[in-house]
């Protein structure tokens, strides 16, 4: 496991994504809100990405880490389990994100939404949910014996796709930095040299499927951008005005 981290006290927020960059895309806006309100919010790689087309492992490590440092989060780690291959009934895995949640205790937690056309957000999705469930089992032992935590909230967030959100978090005031954070990860999306591929990150309609979606969300709230989660458990609410 690479880590880097400031504090082992209990995080408000803990955001997990499939690769380097998935959190920024998804949710960068919102790590950077709660960050400058004065949460403590840790962000969690599950790989190094090292099946990407473009940059190795370590670049994507020193890119996460300069994004972390840009969102103003206190902590990134990458749990350095296989890229391609994460699989949701492996105890294993499960176990070391197990490891982390009881670690930082955190309040809230933010995972992959479940259906995305990349077949590794699918499965960080499902191997999260069962990981998150467990984590407050306390007959469910893991090598560090730490106690069972189960956070208050899930919230799904998009990469890809989208679908229908139980709630949109306006981000127009900190969308710089979430604009500053995917800068970062120049391997993925502007890679430099000879030897870069052409993928589907590299095009600037992936920059405009990002922007046109924060947009959409935004507009519909009525601000400039806006990013999208879903929630499973029903809103509660004490009346009905707005």
């Amino acid at each position: 496991m690479t880590t880097n981290v400031m504090s082992d006290a209990p995080l408000d927020l803990l955001a997990f994504g499939p690769h380097p960059d998935d959190i920024e895309i998804g949710m960068g806006g919102t790590i950077a809100r709660h960050t400058a309100d004065g949460y403590r919010v840790g962000l969690c790689d599950l790989t190094r990405g090292e099946l990407g087309s473009n940059g190795t492992p370590d670049d994507r490590l020193a890119e996460g880490e300069a994004a972390r440092a840009v969102l103003g989060a206190v902590t990134r780690v990458n749990l350095e389990l296989p890229d391609g291959n994460l699989r949701p009934d492996d105890e294993s895995q499960i176990g070391r994100i197990v490891d982390c949640v009881r670690r930082w205790r955190p309040r809230a937690v933010a995972i992959p939404y479940w259906q995305d056309r990349h077949p590794d957000h699918v499965s960080a999705s499902s191997l999260l949910t069962r990981a998150l469930f467990k984590s407050g089992l306390r007959r469910f032992v893991t090598t560090s014996e730490a106690e069972a935590w189960r956070p208050e909230w899930v919230c799904y967030y998009f990469i890809n796709d989208g679908a229908a959100p139980s709630l949109v978090i306006d981000v127009s005031g900190h969308y710089a930095r979430k604009r500053e954070a995917l800068a970062c990860h120049r391997t993925q999306f502007t890679p430099a040299g000879a030897s870069a591929a052409n993928t589907r990150l590299t095009s600037p309609l992936f920059n405009q499927l990002i922007e046109s979606r924060d947009a959409q969300f935004g507009a519909v709230a009525g601000v400039a951008f806006a990013e999208g989660f879903v929630v499973r458990d029903p809103l509660l609410r004490s009346h009905l005005f707005k």
